[in-house]
């Protein structure tokens, strides 16, 4: 068997030369809703249709599979009708399957236009769960095809388990493919099923399959079983495989598929191909479809993870000051990212200077030192330091609150008794001057936030920021007496701002949180 990587090395391209275009496949509303605990509503199917081809521009998208439910019914439906009032229902894909017209009749019934039929791609899966000879079903799926193409559908193939097909019984692969090569079919999909494969395998057998059709279409669906999804998808587009496939967040059966957002940087940067798609919209897509599916992405996950980007080594910041030495391909702003250097017990003055340059301060080294040395004592007691905590850490170590805390709390006072509202009376510092204000409230901190507000409308004739998103957490590995994190996030004329506090008490975290962002909006207003 010939190996990948001579390939890779014989055939490079030169850094940004374009040399072929691969097509994704996005199954996100198919495969993707087969994740274990995932099932999208109508509305939130439709709103990845949308995003999936008028965001990100992928070119196809599979929204599901016929015969599943009502529910699956309706919401390919609604897809369909949208589709077609926007002109991109040819990019609509449902799977079907060899059943004697009933498929071909529910696509039609929707409004779709294209079916993706699943035929058995080995021996095994055609004799032992059809029950079959390869002529019986070769047979079955003339019938199919035929039959879809006289309805009006165009037809792509799905091989099922055609990694096994090929690696213990290509003999069956080959006589299915010499009877189905000639038919009305679109694309032929070659599909690892159960993520067996490696990159060496795929480039070798599909490099057999494009060599022995070369007139035909091949796409390749790759499982991650072995986390090897994104590797075999780069073998198989090595090769001259057409089309990939993929899911948003690698969603997807068991292990799932490969992710979309690793898939496409990989296209572009090592096989130096075009994939028609808009990168800046893979994380926001990304987001949207964890918050709707409740499976959450890693931190650490390529592209979309949260912490990606951030440099959490300070030789790495050294580094990248000096001649973006820690720098790759993989720039956020591609992505519509920034790069953010972590603040913790390995964080060094570099580190530490870029956070606060961010942040328009400029300390003198002797201060730096300083406050690396309190982040670092921070780090060692686990606590998590952000860039809005670091104006705070300055203000203590140098003194200057005045300068840099221009809004500070001088006393409030909360009341909460059995049947009675929350009452918070409040007494703000802002510029040297105090303000005070009471107010009542559903809870403390509903009351603590409107009695700022009274201060802010009353007092001060200003509008404070709307609050449009609030999270309470324990740090990873805190328990019951451990210290919480009240994260914020505000809209300010437009602006979000996201701040957070870190106390033993969650009303005492959520005060913080609130007077970081007056601070925020201080600055804001004065420049």
């Amino acid at each position: 068997m010939s190996s990948l990587f001579g390939k890779i090395l014989d055939t490079r391209p030169k850094p940004n030369e374009a040399v072929g275009h691969i097509e994704l496949l996005d199954t996100t509303l198919r495969d993707g809703e087969q994740t274990s605990g995932v099932s999208f509503s109508t509305a939130e199917k439709l709103s990845i249709s949308r995003m999936l081809l008028t965001n990100l521009r992928v070119p196809r998208i599979e929204i599901g599979s016929c015969h599943v439910s009502i529910g699956e019914f309706e919401s390919a439906k609604a897809i369909c009708q949208w589709a077609a009032d926007n002109g991109q229902l040819s990019r609509i894909e449902i799977l079907g399957f060899i059943d004697g017209g009933k498929s071909v009749e529910w696509v039609n019934k929707v409004g779709g236009k294209v079916i993706n039929l699943l035929v058995k791609g080995s021996e095994r899966h055609c004799n032992l769960q059809l029950g079959k000879t390869l002529e019986q079903h070769c047979a079955d799926i003339v019938r199919e095809v035929n039959l879809a193409h006289a309805k009006g559908l165009k037809v792509n193939l799905y091989l099922e388990d055609w990694s096994n097909g090929i690696r213990a019984s290509k003999h069956y692969v080959y006589k299915l493919m010499d009877t189905l090569q000639h038919l009305p079919i679109e694309r032929f999909m070659l599909a690892d099923t159960l993520g067996i494969m490696n990159p060496n395998q795929v480039y070798e057998y599909c490099k057999r399959m494009v060599n022995r059709y070369p007139a035909l279409h091949f796409d390749f669906h790759a499982h991650n079983d072995y986390d090897l999804a994104t590797s075999n998808a780069f073998a198989a587009g090595l090769v001259g495989i057409k089309g990939i496939h993929c899911t948003i967040n690698g969603l997807g059966e068991r292990a799932g598929n490969a992710p979309l957002a690793s898939v496409v940087p990989m296209v572009h940067d090592m096989l130096h191909m075009t994939t028609g798609i808009d990168e800046k919209q893979i994380y926001t897509v990304s987001h949207i479809v964890e918050s709707f599916s409740g499976v959450v992405v890693a931190q650490n996950e390529p592209i979309i993870g949260e912490n990606v980007f951030t440099q959490t080594a300070g030789v790495h910041a050294d580094g990248d000051r000096k001649n973006e030495l820690y720098y790759n391909s993989l720039l956020p702003e591609r992505f519509g990212r920034k790069r953010e250097y972590a603040l913790g017990k390995l964080s060094g003055e570099a580190s530490i200077t870029e956070n606060l340059l961010e942040l328009g301060i400029q300390l003198g080294k002797k201060y730096v030192q300083k406050v690396t040395e309190r982040i670092v004592q921070l780090g060692d007691k686990k606590e998590i330091v952000t860039q809005d905590d670091l104006p705070y850490i300055v203000a203590d170590i140098v003194k200057r609150d005045s300068v840099i805390n221009k809004v500070k709390i001088v006393n409030y006072s909360l009341t909460m008794s059995h049947g009675l509202h929350p009452t918070a009376t409040v007494k703000l510092e802002i510029e040297g001057k105090e303000y005070e204000q009471s107010a009542f409230g559903d809870g403390q901190f509903d009351a603590f936030i409107k009695a700022v507000k009274k201060i802010y409308k009353d007092n001060l004739k200003r509008e404070m920021p709307r609050l449009t998103n609030y999270t309470v957490s324990i740090p990873p590995h805190g328990s019951t007496d451990a210290l919480v994190m009240t994260n914020i996030t505000w809209n300010y004329n437009g602006h979000i701002i996201k701040t957070r506090g870190l106390e033993v008490d969650q009303i005492e975290a959520a005060f913080q949180a609130t007077i970081k962002m007056l601070n925020i909006i201080e600055g804001m207003r004065k420049s």
